[in-house]
């Protein structure tokens, strides 16, 4: 264990918390039952994950995105849908109840079926597969007459620091009448929260070789506000559904090799300072490194999985009780109505259902690399690392040995991503913090299956909102610290360029 790796957790999480964090395992992932590494490990660990040098040929196991929890690679649009290669037959029969379960349709309470009622009464969506379509990412509207299932608006406002003793936490709460995102479906005698409209303002930029590129820069705006005016300090943040492959090797993944990514003071002079975000756990009761979401704001699949299901659903949980989901004391009506619980079912989802919803979540298969061993792949490769993307875009991890998690254990995984916050500049900045991200910060999203995006989803939407509608829109949008490489792009040969694209629809 590196030293540093010690005093960086200690200053992320305040010395209270960082005593109570050390008292028995020094930056020990408690969510896991994990092995300690030996240096024989390390060793190998150190060389297979070492930076590509050789470009006429792909790395060793490359083409095994995910280890040997990765699936074949499919032409339809079940590619992301698949369970993992490495589960036992015992293992995919939970898989398959927890798919019921993330596609199961809830409705109104009461209901003669108790087992799917307890909606809303203000919700987003009606099942989880509303918003991850074929578990894949979602898209904002893409006509005035598409209906926004898989893109939702977050909001908050400013607060006062908690309990956390995270250092460098930037404090919000809810917004006092519409809570912590907006559900813009109710049901009937409620009225919705809001109604979303977009509109783009287009931006011409030209590239090098006489190619021209044009940008779209959403406009926001909430219209038939349902429970009065927003907070006066009100801050809205535009989310689209993330895909779901491979969430338990990223969940299984260090903290200490995280962390060991991390340049928040932009030491090694690089212009990139990758940043830790340190979250509460409600499993835990602790602070814990932030994984899962567009800005690292959840530990963990089970807490990310409850979360939804209370804020886009309306359903309770163990983790989160309160029957009226995002519902705030704003809204009585919403409060008061009927609810799933009852004395016997005491959450609408129990702690075996979230356990199963999990699961499924943590083990969707990763698909194969494709063409990883064609010319212009290995041409855009080498374009990817010698620009510098590999700065934040990670290659390779291997993840903790763990005891009771064989399918997750000890896997080498090419996820491209380094699971930090980075601020990507004022383009793409919502201006709103969440834990220790700010308003211009997003952690690294894996790159991973991105290039089957069109085939699963239907459409080629990327980045936090979704506004990019092609990859060259994606890489163009970057900047902050992604400003340099966002720049060696525009100007890179025009082959070059597509051979960066080629190389990411290979991933």
């Amino acid at each position: 264990m590196r030293l540093s790796s010690l005093v960086m957790l200690a200053g992320l999480i305040g010395p209270a918390a960082f005593a109570a964090e050390t008292e028995t395992a020094p930056l020990r992932d408690r969510h896991l039952n994990s092995l300690p590494r030996t240096e024989e490990e390390r060793a190998r660990i150190a060389a297979v994950t070492a930076p590509a040098t050789d470009f006429l040929q792909p790395q060793q196991f490359e083409h095994l995105s995910a280890g040997a929890a990765t699936v074949r690679s499919r032409s339809d649009a079940d590619a992301f849908s698949q369970p993992s290669a490495n589960l036992s037959f015992e293992q995919e029969l939970d898989f398959r109840v927890g798919n019921g379960l993330f596609k199961k349709i809830w409705v109104s309470s009461p209901s003669s079926t108790l087992a799917s009622d307890g909606l809303g009464p203000l919700y987003n969506a009606r099942a989880c597969q509303r918003c991850h379509i074929k578990d894949g990412r979602g898209h904002p509207p893409l006509s005035s007459d598409d209906s926004p299932v898989s893109f939702l608006l977050r909001i908050s406002v400013p607060g006062e620091a908690g309990a956390e003793a995270i250092e460098g936490y930037l404090a919000t709460q809810p917004d006092p009448v519409y809570g912590e995102q907006l559900q813009d479906f109710a049901l009937p005698g409620h009225p919705a929260e809001y109604t979303l409209r977009i509109t783009y303002e287009e931006i011409d930029l030209p590239l090098s070789d006489g190619e021209q590129a044009t940008l779209r820069k959403p406009i926001y705006h909430v219209d038939d506000l349902g429970y009065g005016p927003l907070h006066p300090q009100a801050m809205l943040s535009p989310r689209v559904a993330p895909q779901m492959i491979g969430l338990g090797l990223l969940e299984a993944i260090p903290t200490a090799d995280i962390l060991a990514g991390a340049d928040p003071e932009d030491a090694d002079g690089d212009g990139i300072s990758g940043r830790a975000n340190i979250v509460w756990s409600l499993e835990q009761g602790r602070p814990m490194l932030g994984r899962f979401g567009h800005k690292a704001g959840q530990p963990t699949v089970s807490q990310q999985s409850a979360a939804a299901f209370s804020g886009d659903i309306g359903i309770s949980s163990p983790l989160f009780p309160a029957p009226a989901g995002d519902c705030t004391e704003a809204q009585m009506d919403c409060l008061v109505a009927p609810h799933g619980d009852d004395p016997v079912r005491v959450h609408e989802v129990d702690q075996v259902a979230l356990d199963l919803t999990s699961f499924y979540s943590r083990n969707l298969g990763v698909p194969a690399r494709r063409d990883e061993d064609d010319p212009e792949v290995l041409r855009g490769k080498q374009v990817f690392n010698e620009t510098g993307c590999v700065a934040c875009h990670t290659p390779a991890f291997v993840t903790h040995r763990l005891e009771d998690r064989p399918e997750h254990s000890f896997q080498l995984i090419w996820p491209y991503t380094d699971m930090l916050l980075h601020d990507m500049g004022e383009g793409l900045a919502d201006n709103r913090p969440e834990g220790r991200a700010t308003g211009h910060e997003w952690r690294t999203p894996p790159l991973w299956g991105i290039g089957l995006t069109e085939q699963v989803s239907g459409h080629t939407r990327f980045l936090h909102d979704g506004r990019a509608r092609s990859l060259l829109e994606a890489v163009l949008w970057h900047g902050g610290e992604a400003q340099a490489q966002r720049d060696a792009v525009i100007e890179m040969p025009k082959r070059d360029r597509d051979a960066l694209i080629r190389f990411l629809e290979s991933l």
